[in-house]
């Protein structure tokens, strides 16, 4: 149970997400299908959450400078990565693949950061950005289950 709980925890940190909470399930022997839903679960629970922080504690954090530089470097990497789709036929579709792909800097949070700068709807979003959670989860699952097959 504490294994599955510290799977949860990495499945909702900014940085490791599903990427860090899937494999770390699997690999302690935790059912990899157990491992998928609980994890992307708790990672598209956590995106009305990061949109809540963006609208309302985000202004008093950001007057904190190491919040700040850190926040500036996060959002000018985003921003390099996705303005020119922004306002056009594209944006959530970019949106969802920049989510679903599971490398590093990708993500719920990132995504929703992105979703956030932009104004995006945000039902519309967040139904996007947890599709696309889902879609990274199945993929980090499966890549999961080749890498510890290989051992």
């Amino acid at each position: 149970m504490y294994t599955l709980f510290k799977a949860i925890l990495l499945s909702i940190a900014p940085i490791s997400e599903l990427r860090g909470g899937i494999p770390y399930a699997i690999g302690l022997g935790i059912d990899p299908w157990t491992a998928f839903f609980i994890c992307t679960l708790f990672n598209i629970l956590i995106i009305p959450v990061i949109f809540l922080f963006l609208n309302y504690l985000h202004k008093h954090f950001y007057k904190v400078k190491p919040y700040k530089i850190c926040f500036d470097k996060v959002v000018n990497r985003a921003l390099r990565k996705y303005a020119k789709h922004a306002g056009t036929k594209w944006e959530y579709p970019i949106l969802f693949l920049f989510v679903a792909f599971p490398v590093p800097g990708t993500g719920a949070y990132t995504g929703a950061l992105i979703a956030w700068l932009f104004g995006l709807k945000r039902k519309k979003s967040i139904l996007t950005i947890a599709l696309a959670v889902i879609t990274a989860g199945i993929l980090v699952t499966f890549i999961s289950l080749g890498l510890f097959s290989l051992f």
